[in-house]
């Protein structure tokens, strides 16, 4: 088991040491911050481990130098909008924390902020430049840690003999870590807040959903929530698709020898093929993506939006919301955008507007001005991100637990503003990562406006005001007002502003995927 290490930086040696339960980490000072990177709050899921609930990391002699991101779990290609994952370590230390922290003071029990990255439930690494959040603790005074989870068929395909939903149990064993050893950091372990994006969003809202989270967080923040939760049904015939590509069967005993990396072209592979399933999978066939949690009963016992709805999380301040523009990315990154035709369209519709055929006459009366092309984005934005979002509040809400709503409106600059406010514009603005990941698109060819620097002075504010006392500046949801935060140039709070939407999908409920078929 090796891992890499960055350079050692100049007076790397002067810098601020921490004692964990499992060790001394030394960090760096950088720009007034104490950073640590590449903690391991779990063993390396490898070996006996592997596929295995993650197991607690061993204690180690001496000061561990913190210096560098611990290496990604293996993963697909394209990750953040780049070819792989670029600059990281190598190693089997999936499992690791970073903590970026104004100051190391046991007394300080500032509030902590949690980050959980998206990716399809396929990709991502706390590594990520796109996710470096010197910005939000410098700017909050907050602590911030992130974390790497398992991915892909290492942290969420259905393996008989193993625990379902491996990466969502990684998560809660990172939770676990800061509730022990976050005070030494200067944070405040009663004072924790989740928050994540895309599968990120979908992780948080698994957690306020999931027994072995419960009291590990007292906040959470769901950006752009999937609506995809897979049942055990579904999850099964698709782990049974994915083994064979690899001339396996999906147990424990066949795949536990395989390279883990190998075992990544599977994801690839499969997800080309997918459309072919549409019959078996229905929905979940043309999102190329074979990996969602899954509701098991179990580590999962129901989706987020019955959990909520059922007073699971009242206890938990959410905040949530969607881009306006969310599939927009989608069909620009895959050269589609402008081409869509009316056959197309009508096939979205009838696929995934509610109530079938009568949804895409509903979907052409509702917008009766929109395109092929807006008409083929707007029901996926809608049925991926932007109805599960509006519905994690309004379940919220309902069972007496407080929530606050959003919407970001402001369109990205980049290749003339044709993204808009697409799904991942959140990330550089919420993090001030400008010339990073995702980034590198929605930006291109154009200098960061004061515009754009203060919409995300305004999302850091609003979301470690959050953090630091539930209230993000603006009125709380409820089903009557659905009063809503529009972040643009200029806030505003209205009422939802996808009423159009909101009505098409009044009465449907977001359940487990099923098998057809």
């Amino acid at each position: 088991m090796t891992t890499s290490q960055s350079p050692e930086p100049t007076h790397a040696a002067e810098g601020p040491v921490v004692r964990t339960a499992a060790g001394a980490v030394r960090g760096l000072r950088e720009d007034g911050l104490a950073v640590f990177r590449g903690i391991p709050f779990a063993e390396p899921p490898v070996g006996e481990a592997r596929f295995a609930a993650p197991r607690p990391a061993r204690a180690w002699d001496g000061t561990r130098e913190a210096y560098a991101f611990g290496p990604p779990p293996p993963q697909d290609l394209g990750v953040q909008g780049r070819t792989g994952v670029l600059e990281a370590p190598e190693g089997d230390d999936w499992l690791t924390v970073n903590v970026w922290t104004p100051d190391p003071d046991l007394a300080a029990r500032r509030p902590v902020m949690v980050w959980i990255y998206g990716g399809a439930y396929k990709l991502g690494h706390s590594g990520s430049p796109g996710y470096d959040a010197q910005h939000i603790a410098r700017d909050g005074d907050v602590v911030v840690v992130s974390l790497n989870y398992r991915v892909g068929m290492e942290g969420f395909v259905q393996i008989e003999g193993a625990p379902a939903n491996r990466g969502l149990l990684d998560q809660v064993a990172a939770l676990e870590w800061v509730r022990e050893n976050i005070a030494a950091f200067g944070g405040d372990p009663d004072q924790v807040t989740v928050f994540g994006e895309s599968a990120g969003g979908g992780s948080v809202a698994a957690l306020l959903a999931m027994p072995s989270a419960r009291g590990l967080f007292r906040r959470a923040i769901a950006q752009s929530v999937p609506g995809t939760f897979f049942s055990t049904e579904l999850a099964a015939d698709i782990a049974q698709a994915l083994a064979a590509e690899a001339g396996l069967r999906p147990t424990l005993a066949d795949l536990a020898t395989t390279d883990p990396r190998r075992l990544t072209d599977v994801g690839q592979s499969l997800g080309v093929k997918m459309p072919q399933y549409m019959g078996r999978w229905g929905q979940i066939a043309p999102t190329v993506t074979p990996f969602s949690p899954v509701v098991d009963g179990e580590v999962l016992p129901t989706t987020p939006w019955q959990a909520l709805a059922s007073g699971a999380a009242r206890d938990v301040d959410l905040l949530v919301g969607h881009n306006r523009d969310e599939y927009r990315l989608f069909l620009v990154m895959g050269g589609m955008y402008g081409k869509i035709t009316e056959e197309q369209a009508t096939g979205a519709l009838r696929l995934f507007a509610p109530g079938g055929e009568a949804g895409v006459q509903a979907y052409r009366e509702a917008f009766p001005e929109a395109s092929p092309d807006e008409l083929y984005e707007r029901v996926q934005t809608d049925w991926l991100f932007g109805i599960p979002s509006l519905r994690l509040a309004e379940a919220q809400t309902a069972a007496g637990g407080r929530a606050h709503l959003y919407e970001l409106t402001w369109g990205a600059p980049g290749n003339g503003g044709l993204l808009g406010a697409c799904h991942g514009l959140d990330i550089p603005l919420l993090f001030g990562t400008f010339e990073a990941d995702l980034a590198n698109l929605l930006f291109a060819g154009t200098d960061v406006t004061p515009e754009a620097r203060d919409l995300s002075a305004r999302f850091r504010r609003a979301w470690t005001a959050f953090a630091r006392t539930g209230d993000p500046g603006w009125a709380e949801f409820d089903v009557q007002d659905r009063l809503t935060q529009v972040l643009d140039t200029t806030p505003a709070v209205t009422s939802y502003p996808e009423e159009r939407s909101r009505k098409l999908w009044e009465g449907h409920e977001f359940t487990p995927s099923p098998l057809l078929g």
